[in-house]
């Protein structure tokens, strides 16, 4: 195999960043990944405000790109292509990095790729953990949550979705509510850890109809009408008050997340891509592709780095004799390491894309799927 060298470049949301990927015989490697976020810039707002992510983008990826250059110990006569994420996402962002792209591109003769973000984030265990095809893939993030049945680089097959607010964005509003600092996750989670999931009986939506979309907006409705009636009875909203919400609230997002993997995992199991749980694997060519390792579950994205989350996908998968992959945090989030490393199979393939290259801030991965409902704060669901 022809030693190959990308840049990556990803500018989605409110992330800046920059990476090299290089893959030879040996498999691929990443020479350098470089992040700047952008939380200080946006911790006054109480979210994602894009025309301001937009800007910061704009003065930074220059910055990015050459610092995951010399990281590398690279100059851009030593790659073989730039990778570029082309959506979705907020579009002042994909623009942003779409022509830092062709910039470089037009300047060097480089051939020019744009990449799925959910791609990326769906091709990242492979990057990490060389785990082979079919896998089962759960996205779950401040932006997206959907369920991929992964079959190719290039062959995704959604199960199922959010049909309004996405996890990470449910726990950004969990901690508004209750007056915790941005971005949620982290402070819910700590709050959590002293608290009571039992006290504040919260719905688990759409777990009482078939199927693998998921629901988060009612949840947090519900949470502040359980905050509302605590503030009632007491006066205020008590520090130990607060503490058994945020438990109550994780609990129901794990649940939530670990029963519609089960059901997902079961819906791929049907079709003869994972083995029925309890049972021995019969269908045609399964203990071929179970030899090799080509069964797994995996999971990318911010709230995967919750403990709760993970630790209830994980009894899933352990339910089915299979281990959780989940890339590290830095990988799981928003990075551009992951978008190098999807362009490198488009680029074996001469797949390649010009200087029409177009930002898209929709780009669903499987094109046959029903689009899903609603669009979350932080970004455009596909």
């Amino acid at each position: 195999m022809r030693s190959l060298t990308l840049l990556g470049i990803e500018s989605s949301c409110d992330d800046t960043a920059a990476a090299v990927v290089r893959q030879d015989g040996d498999g691929p490697a990443i020479l350098s990944s470089v992040v700047m976020g952008q939380a200080q810039l946006h911790a006054a707002f109480g979210g994602v405000v894009p025309e301001i992510a937009a800007r910061a983008h704009a003065e930074r990826l220059d910055l990015c790109v050459e610092q995951a250059l010399e990281e590398a110990g690279l100059g851009l006569r030593d790659l073989d292509a730039i990778a570029v994420t082309a959506g979705p996402g907020l579009i002042g962002g994909v623009l942003s990095g779409v022509m830092t792209a062709k910039g470089l591109a037009a300047a060097t003769g480089l051939p020019l790729i744009g990449v799925n973000h959910l791609a990326g984030h769906a091709l990242t265990p492979r990057l990490t953990d060389g785990l082979a095809f079919p896998y089962l893939m759960l996205l779950v993030s401040g932006g997206h949550c959907q369920f991929l049945a992964v079959r190719g680089e290039d062959r995704f097959e959604r199960i199922g979705g959010t049909i309004d607010d996405a996890p990470g964005e449910a726990f950004d509003k969990c901690a508004r509510l209750l007056g915790l600092p941005q971005p949620g996750g982290p402070a819910v989670e700590a709050e959590a850890a002293q608290g009571d999931p039992a006290r504040f009986p919260l719905p688990r939506p759409l777990l009482d109809r078939p199927g693998c979309d998921m629901s988060f907006s009612g949840l947090k409705t519900a949470l502040l009408r359980a905050r509302d009636r605590a503030v009632a009875e007491a006066g205020g909203l008590t520090r130990q008050d607060r503490a058994d919400l945020c438990a109550g609230f994780q609990a129901a997002v794990a649940e939530i997340l670990a029963e519609k993997s089960r059901r997902a995992l079961r819906a791929m199991a049907e079709e003869g891509a994972l083995p029925p749980s309890g049972q021995a694997p019969t269908p045609p060519g399964y203990l071929e592709r179970e030899e090799r390792g080509a069964a797994g579950f995996a999971v990318a994205g911010g709230v995967a780095a919750n403990g709760a989350v993970r630790a209830a996908l994980e009894a899933v998968a352990a339910e089915r004799g299979l281990s959780l992959v989940a890339p590290p945090l830095a990988l799981c989030t928003d990075n551009a390491a992951m978008i190098a490393y999807a362009g490198l199979d488009r680029l074996r393939r001469g797949d390649i894309d010009g200087m029409t290259l177009a930002a898209r801030p929709r780009w669903p991965l499987d094109a046959g799927a029903a689009p899903m409902l609603g669009a979350g704060r932080k970004g455009a669901k596909a």
